[in-house]
């Protein structure tokens, strides 16, 4: 792990058309080798986007596999690039709202595309957030994961582990840290309701529609994406949601499905497809993946 961290560091020093290339190159070969997770990303496109032909859904998994390899390879500019070449990388629109997010507790909503990563360095570079993260198995690279995220805001505090509860994230809200919240994975049933997702019945977080409600916060999705050329990365806010999570916990979770699914109708092939979003199921229903 450690030579694998020593590559990484070697790496950010390439032009980023030529890093990205490289990745794109990796994931073309992952796309082949990787079998069981093709056939997951070509499971689940063939569940949310059946209107596409299987020759356009392989086409969206390849596409998908070279993202999430650039995705990987270019972390290590995020993690070790100098704050200047970072700000010449990153465009963000319309800008990071911190005005806004220092007016009320605020989640930073970040649905799992590749270059989601992005989003944590243009927030963080703007001022103080926090996020939550699942300890890694190797120290070497859990301590490197924790150094990047932590690059811009390093009180150790700002990063949560995953099993310390909902109450640390909602002390940080009320102190004025905004949370950064990736919420559409399946994490099983507990604290999940079953909401449509591409019309297919998903286990989904009612975290953010509850975190509002109990801080009286404010919901502001960020979306990431790569720039044409390799050029860099796009991180878009999206206006804060009004009258949101409202009475019903259920009904603000599935609004927020169907903006994440808006916006991967935008850009389908740079949205995280190799995961089992559909892994736990309604009861009695069998496995998707089997």
């Amino acid at each position: 792990m450690r030579l694998l961290l020593g590559l990484m560091w070697i790496l950010h020093w390439l032009p980023l058309p030529l890093l990205g290339r490289i990745g794109k190159g990796v994931g073309s070969v992952l796309f082949l080798w990787m079998r069981d997770r093709r056939r997951i990303a070509l499971t689940n496109l063939k569940l949310c986007l059946p209107e596409k032909s299987d020759d356009e859904r392989r086409q969206i998994a390849l596409l998908h596999f070279q993202g999430y390899a650039r995705s990987v390879l270019e972390r290590s500019v995020l993690w070790w690039a100098s704050p200047e070449r970072l700000r010449r990388l990153i465009q963000i629109e319309p800008s990071v709202p911190t005005a806004l997010a220092a007016e009320r507790p605020t989640i930073f909503l970040c649905p799992h595309f590749v270059c989601l990563e992005v989003a944590g360095v243009a927030i963080t570079m703007a001022g103080p957030a926090c996020s939550i993260y699942s300890r890694q198995r190797s120290k070497v690279f859990d301590e490197a994961l924790r150094k990047g995220r932590l690059r811009f805001t390093p009180d150790a505090s700002n990063l949560m582990d995953r099993n310390a509860g909902i109450k640390p994230i909602i002390r940080a809200m009320r102190n004025g840290r905004p949370f950064l919240m990736l919420p559409d994975m399946d994490f099983g049933p507990r604290e999940s309701v079953f909401v449509d997702f591409f019309g297919v019945p998903a286990a989904t977080l009612t975290a953010p529609a509850r975190l509002t409600a109990a801080t009286d916060g404010q919901v502001i999705p960020v979306l990431t994406s790569f720039l044409p050329d390799y050029q860099g990365w796009k991180v878009r806010f999206y206006p804060a949601w009004d009258n949101y999570p409202g009475t019903d916990m259920d009904e603000a979770t599935r609004r927020m499905n169907a903006f994440i699914e808006e916006r991967v109708r935008e850009n389908p092939a740079e949205y995280f497809w190799t995961h089992k979003r559909f892994k736990t199921r309604p009861q009695g229903r069998p496995s998707v993946y089997d």
